[in-house]
C-alpha cells in the first residue's frame, strides 16, 4: 500500500521509520518531511494545513492511507476533509481535536466524564484572572487556552511569575492561543505520558512514556516541548493505567461520543500520579514528542497495523505485542534554546552512528544543504536507543550522543534520573 505522513519533525521520522518496517508498505511520502526522512522515504512541497491540496496529492499519488502526525492540521479539519473524500486518515476529526486545541474545552468535557483533573478558571480579560491568582496563590499553573506548540504552559511557583504570564498571553506572546487562559491549581505528583488508540468506540492502551519537559538537568529552568523520554513509565502501573482507563479515559471518550463528535485516533493523556491516584494535566490528539520516538522504536511494524485497525474500527480485534524491553531518546537542541537560538550550524558524525531495530537518531529539525546536515530549528535531534534495562538503553543513547559532532548543540546527560 501506498502512504503519506504529514508532518516534519522528529515524531513523523519516528512514525515513518516503524511504517517502513512493515511489509505491507510499499511506498512512503513524508510532507514536508526533512532531512533525516528524506533518507528513508520520499519528501513532498505540500501545504498540509490545506485539506483540498492534501486530497488533490493523495488522488494524483495513488495513497492508500494518511497518518497526520502533528495537531495544526488536525484543529485545521484536515482528517473531516480527508474523511469526506473517502480516504481513510489515522488521526481525529477537529470537532474531536478541541481535547486539544481548547484546554476550557476539555475542561469542560472533564466536568461531564466526572474525570479528576485540576481545579480552574477561564479567563478572556486579563484583570478578571490576575484577581484569580491573587485570590487563589501560588504556586499555580498558567495556559494559554489554544495551540502554542507545547510552550503555552507556566508553572508559576511564585505570584510575580503567574501574573507576567498573564501580561505575555494577552500581550501575544502566544499568538492566538493566548487570547484566552486557563488558570489552575497546581497538582502535585510524578507526571507521566498514556497512550491510548480509540476507534469511536473500543479503546486500546498501546504504551507509557515520560518525558522531561524543563530544559536543565536536574528538571530545572524554562518549559520546553520536551528534552528526552522513556518508556515504559515505571510510575504507571498496570493498576494506575486501569484507574486511569476507568475514570478517565473511557468517561471522556464516552462523552464524546455522547455529544455527536466520536474520538478516532490516538489519544495522549498527560497525568498527574499522587498516592497511586491518577488526575489528568492535558490531553493531545496526536502522539507526544519526544514520547513518539521511544513508542515506535519499542512497537516496531506493529505500529502500521494498530493505526489502520483505529482508522477502519478495527481496535476491538487488534492486540498490542510488547516485548519486555525499554527505550530512551535523548534530545539535542541547539544552543539557546527554548529561547533564541541561531540555525544553519552543520551537525556532523551522523554517518557514523549506527542504525537498526535498536538504535536511531531520528531528526526533528534538520534540511541538508551542500551534502551537509543543518540544524533549522530548536530542538533538532531525537537520539534514540532500546534495551533491555533502561540502564542499557541509556548507555546506548548517549554512547550515540558522543559521536556526533555539534558544538552549537546541547543536551541533558541525566534523561531517564526519576526511573534510574
Amino acid at each position: 500500500m501506498n502512504i503519506l505522513i504529514l508532518g516534519s519533525g522528529g515524531r513523523e521520522h519516528a512514525l515513518a521509520w516503524a511504517v517502513m518496517q512493515n511489509p505491507k508498505c510499499d511506498k512512503l511520502i513524508v510532507a514536508p518531511g526533512n532531512a533525516g526522512i528524506a533518507a528513508i522515504a520520499t519528501c513532498a512541497d505540500l501545504d498540509i494545513l490545506n485539506g483540498a491540496a492534501v486530497v488533490n496529492f493523495v488522488e494524483e499519488n495513488a495513497i492508500d492511507f494518511v497518518i497526520v502526525g502533528p495537531e495544526a492540521p488536525l484543529a485545521a479539519g484536515v482528517a473531516d476533509i480527508l474523511r469526506g473524500a473517502g480516504i481513510s486518515v489515522f488521526g481525529p476529526s477537529a470537532e474531536a481535536a478541541r481535547l486539544e486545541a481548547s484546554k476550557s474545552f476539555t475542561k469542560e468535557i472533564c466536568d461531564i466524564a466526572n474525570a479528576p483533573t485540576a481545579g480552574y478558571g477561564h479567563f478572556t480579560d486579563a484583570d478578571a484572572a490576575k484577581a484569580h491568582i491573587r485570590a487563589q496563590g501560588a504556586p499555580i499553573v498558567v495556559k494559554a487556552d489554544g495551540l502554542a506548540a507545547g510552550k503555552g504552559v507556566i508553572v508559576a511557583m511564585d505570584l510575580d511569575t503567574a501574573l507576567a504570564a498573564i501580561d505575555d498571553m494577552f500581550g501575544g506572546e502566544f499568538g492566538d492561543a493566548g487570547a484566552e487562559v486557563v488558570i489552575e491549581e497546581f497538582m502535585e505528583g510524578e507526571e507521566a505520558s498514556y497512550f491510548i488508540l480509540v476507534d469511536g468506540e473500543t479503546c486500546l492502551p498501546i504504551g507509557t512514556a515520560q518525558d522531561h519537559k524543563r530544559v536543565g538537568e536536574g528538571d530545572t529552568g524554562p518549559n520546553t516541548g520536551g528534552m528526552g523520554a522513556y518508556s515504559p513509565a515505571p510510575v504507571l502501573t498496570d493498576q494506575i493505567a486501569q484507574k486511569a482507563m476507568d475514570e478517565i479515559i473511557r468517561p471522556t471518550m464516552k462523552a464524546m461520543a455522547d455529544r455527536g463528535t466520536p474520538y478516532q485516533g490516538v489519544l495522549y493523556a498527560g497525568l498527574m500520579i499522587k498516592d497511586g491516584q491518577p488526575r489528568l494535566v492535558e490531553y493531545n490528539v496526536r502522539f507526544g514528542d519526544p514520547e513518539c520516538q521511544v513508542l515506535m522504536l519499542r512497537l516496531g511494524a506493529q505500529a502500521l497495523d494498530l493505526m489502520q485497525a483505529c482508522a477502519e474500527g478495527r481496535l476491538a480485534d487488534a492486540r498490542v505485542n510488547w516485548a519486555d524491553d525499554h527505550a530512551m531518546t535523548v534530545v539535542m537542541a541547539a544552543r539557546g534554546y527554548p529561547g533564541a537560538y541561531e540555525k544553519g550550524s552543520v551537525i556532523g558524525g551522523l554517518d557514523a552512528l549506527p542504525e537498526s531495530s535498536s538504535e536511531m537518531c531520528f531528526h526533528a529539525g534538520t534540511a541538508e544543504k551542500d551534502g551537509q546536515i543543518t540544524a533549522t530549528g530548536g530542538r533538532v535531534l531525537n537520539v534514540t536507543a532500546r534495551g533491555a534495562t533502561l540502564r542499557d538503553a541509556a548507555d546506548r543513547a548517549y554512547a550515540m550522543v558522543d559521536r556526533i559532532d555539534w558544538p552549537e548543540g546541547f543536551c541533558r546527560r541525566d534523561i531517564g534520573w526519576r526511573a534510574l
